[in-house]
């Protein structure tokens, strides 16, 4: 499906640069606000070139095995390869991962800087990588043609995608595909796709289905994307989620529950966990879908019930926002010595940890170590069983970032968007209240999403009139009209 998109309002070359201006001061100061770090120690990028000239390699090859990545176009800092076949009535998934550990020396400048940072931080206009770029998107990248160190996941599955049977070792591997979500969901549309791609859809489907029957839960909120062109004007939209990304997505999720499953027997490690909602919580939720006059039947679990709403709903949406209190409280749990009590991620179904990501999120370096220590009946790495317990503080931090920055960008560009209509009108959905009584609104046409003065009932639409768009402070109100 083709997303809707919208360049921000150019009535003139001038007001174009002078808003391009504009935005970037605003930029930099969101970045320094929250103190992004900016660039790396020159004693860090040393030592980083040095690992990326000699680093720690495994024996084990692999690069025989057609492993292919899907990644956003242009994107670099690649952590994850794929490849799948089937293996009986059953499969096999092979999910190569960045061997981060071969570029890092414990103790040394890249891992205390990489600590220090947490997490790589995205803004429209750069990035700020977890990793010097050296490694990110050279060495330690899982680059088409490249001979790269992985830590490979060796999953076995059943005919129905659940697990059997997980390992994993680290080995040399070669991507020989560099794919991208829409070219590939294209390709299996229009039937170009190859074995593995089908067989993507065909696993993918089925972990789908598994994550159903186990009360697993995901939110279909509207993704908002912020993007620079090649005219450096940024665009602003809703974006559709394409199925690929689905099907993708449930190979890292069937990978982390792998991890967690081997972290628990092992009694150490760090899981990604959730609490799930209380009975208050879900009692809200309840009472809300029954104002909207969205039919919740007794005895159907509350992730049953998310996949049955459509975003393009207004009561639809705004029961969707509501759901956002169902989700709450995801924090990381370290272990050593016995298994947490509470292990399970509420919206997974299952305990889960995060070991696919680790050239952009710092915990995922530890996670795999552990991993490929425990598979393979090793010791477990010093160094990685004494990080754990401040694992989950340095994350936090990082998500706190990673998080304003992201969100206070996307409210800088929607004003660049709106900067020249104020006082104009615009149709409007009622998708969430706050606490002061004012309206939370979704406007598709330019994709926003804003406070609005003024009450009504949730799931309405209204007309909406613009009050302020103010690119220095972010700020976009409008008032509900009718």
């Amino acid at each position: 499906m083709p997303t809707r998109s919208i360049h921000v309002q150019q009535p003139s070359t001038e007001t174009a640069v002078a808003q391009s201006a504009q935005l970037a001061a605003r930029f930099d100061a969101i970045r320094a606000e929250l103190k992004v770090p900016e660039a790396f120690p020159p004693d860090v990028e040393a030592e980083a070139a040095a690992a990326a000239a000699s680093p720690g390699l495994p024996d084990r090859d692999e690069t025989s095995v057609p492993f292919l990545t899907i990644d956003p176009p242009g994107s670099m800092d690649l952590d994850q390869a794929l490849h799948i076949e089937r293996d009986g009535d059953g499969y096999r998934v092979r999910y190569a991962i960045a061997d981060v550990p071969a570029f890092v020396k414990p103790g040394g400048a890249v891992d205390a800087e990489t600590r220090r940072r947490g997490q790589t931080v995205y803004a429209p206009d750069k990035r700020t990588p977890l990793h010097p770029t050296v490694l990110s998107e050279g060495a330690a990248s899982l680059l088409a043609g490249e001979t790269r160190p992985a830590f490979v996941w060796d999953l076995r599955l059943k005919a129905d995608g659940d697990g059997t049977d997980a390992e994993v070792y680290r080995a040399m591997v070669k991507s020989t595909d560099r794919l991208d979500y829409e070219g590939v969901q294209k390709a299996i549309d229009d039937g170009s796709a190859d074995e593995r791609l089908l067989l993507l859809k065909e696993v993918g489907q089925k972990r789908i289905e598994l994550e159903r029957r186990r009360g697993g839960a995901s939110l279909p909120m509207p993704e908002q994307e912020v993007n620079e062109d090649d005219q450096g004007h940024y665009r602003l939209y809703f974006r559709p989620p394409l199925d690929v990304e689905d099907w993708n997505a449930q190979i890292s999720l069937l990978t982390g529950m792998a991890a967690a499953e081997m972290m628990i027997k092992a009694k150490v490690g760090i899981l990604r966990s959730m609490p799930a909602p209380d009975q208050n919580a879900i009692g809200r939720f309840r009472h809300a879908s029954r104002a909207l006059g969205i039919e919740w039947q007794e005895g159907t679990p509350y992730g049953e019930f998310l996949r049955t709403l459509d975003r393009t709903n207004p009561k639809h949406l705004a029961l969707i926002h509501e759901a956002t209190s169902l989700f709450r409280g995801a924090g990381y749990t370290p272990f050593d010595g016995e298994a947490p009590d509470h292990a399970e991620h509420a919206a997974v179904a299952a305990p889960y940890a995060h070991v696919t990501a680790p050239l952009r999120r710092l915990v995922d370096r530890f996670g795999l170590a552990i991993c490929e220590a425990v598979s393979s009946g090793g010791e477990v790495p010093g160094w990685a069983r004494e990080a754990l317990p401040s694992l989950p503080e340095v994350m936090s931090a990082s998500d706190k970032v990673a998080n304003g920055v992201e969100r206070g960008c996307a409210d800088a560009v929607e004003a660049a968007a709106l900067e020249d209509r104020v006082g104009e009108v615009f149709d409007a959905m009622v998708v969430d209240k706050r606490e002061k009584g004012d309206a939370v609104v979704q406007i598709q046409d330019p994709a926003v999403l804003a406070n609005a003065e003024g009450q009504n009932q949730l799931g309405t639409e209204v007309k909406v009139k613009l009050t302020e768009a103010t690119i220095s402070t972010g700020t976009v109100r409008f008032e509900i009209v009718h």
